[in-house]
């Protein structure tokens, strides 16, 4: 069977987007453990919590990133590479599905006016554990706009689902996320 190259890309997506997500899935506890001193002396299964913020730390800068190029394309006198957008907002789509199971309860660790490790002390209010499922709901649907996002048919469509995304990321580093 001979596909249209529009269905052939989008088989192609399919796979890479699942290729991603199972390589990042196998390969994140993997790297969590094995940057820490302290994994050799746990028990098999329990990551210790400066480990797992260091690892939330590790994805959010990796979405950031991604946006980073993403509104670089899109701002004035950007050049928009449509096609290289719709991967960065996949690639984001799918760290932000994963995101929120990396706030166990243990991870809360959030002290006001503390001498913080950049690495590996958490920046997480205390909000996320006690208003979780409005924390969840917000991830999700950042998700579900960078996933629409890498789906979008045109630049100008590309353009305002990309600007839902960064009022929906705004808005919840604003109540998740402290400063001090």
């Amino acid at each position: 069977m001979i596909r249209a190259p529009r269905q052939r890309r989008n088989v192609e997506r399919v796979r890479r987007r699942t290729v991603f997500a199972l390589c990042f899935a196998l390969l994140l506890p993997a790297f969590v453990l094995g940057t820490s001193r302290l994994a050799l002396t746990q028990e098999l299964g329990e990551t210790p919590a400066k480990d797992i913020i260091f690892a939330r730390k590790i994805m959010m800068g990796s979405i950031d990133m991604n946006m980073d190029e993403i509104e670089t394309m899109t701002t004035a006198g950007g050049t928009l590479n449509l096609s290289e957008g719709r991967e960065h907002a996949d690639i984001i789509s799918i760290m932000l599905m994963s995101f929120p199971h990396l706030f166990p309860a243990r991870t809360n660790q959030w002290t006001p006016n503390a001498d913080r490790d950049p690495a590996t002390d958490t920046y997480a209010a205390p909000a996320v554990w006690t208003n979780f499922a409005d924390f969840y709901e917000r991830a999700a649907s950042a998700s579900k706009i960078a996933f629409d996002a890498s789906n979008a048919k045109g630049a100008d469509e590309f353009r305002g689902l990309i600007t839902q995304l960064r009022t929906a990321c705004n808005s919840c580093h604003a109540i998740y996320q402290k400063t001090d």
